[in-house]
């Protein structure tokens, strides 16, 4: 339980750290969001883990722990991958819009120097 408070401490502050990183350093941005993706789904291993303990101490094997503990890493891989992918176009639409908009107040800034 401690280290899931860990975890989201260290998230808040990351996402505090990233609001603050300049449009130029989309790099960082996007490693920074596939840090927090990762960091986010840890649900689905869990999961997995604690469903295979039973079912592996009633069949007396280790086989339902591999099955169900890389089937759950999987599905986090995969839902980490989607919300990265995901937080990364909200970016890029968010910088798109931002180009789109500062573009025309510089042509009308140029228009009223030159007259």
């Amino acid at each position: 339980m401690l280290n899931i408070l860990r975890i989201a401490q260290f998230q808040s502050s990351l996402s505090k750290m990233t609001e603050g990183i300049s449009k130029s350093s989309t790099v960082c941005n996007l490693n920074c969001i596939i840090l927090l993706s990762a960091l986010g789904t840890w649900v689905f291993s869990v999961a997995g883990a604690l469903l295979a303990i039973p079912v592996g101490i009633k069949r007396k094997s280790l086989a339902p722990l591999v099955f169900f503990g890389t089937t759950g890493t999987m599905l986090d891989i995969i839902m980490g991958i989607s919300a990265c992918e995901r937080e990364h176009a909200e970016r890029q639409m968010k910088l798109l819009e931002e180009a789109q908009n500062s573009a025309p107040q510089s042509s009308l800034n140029d228009s009223n120097s030159h007259s």
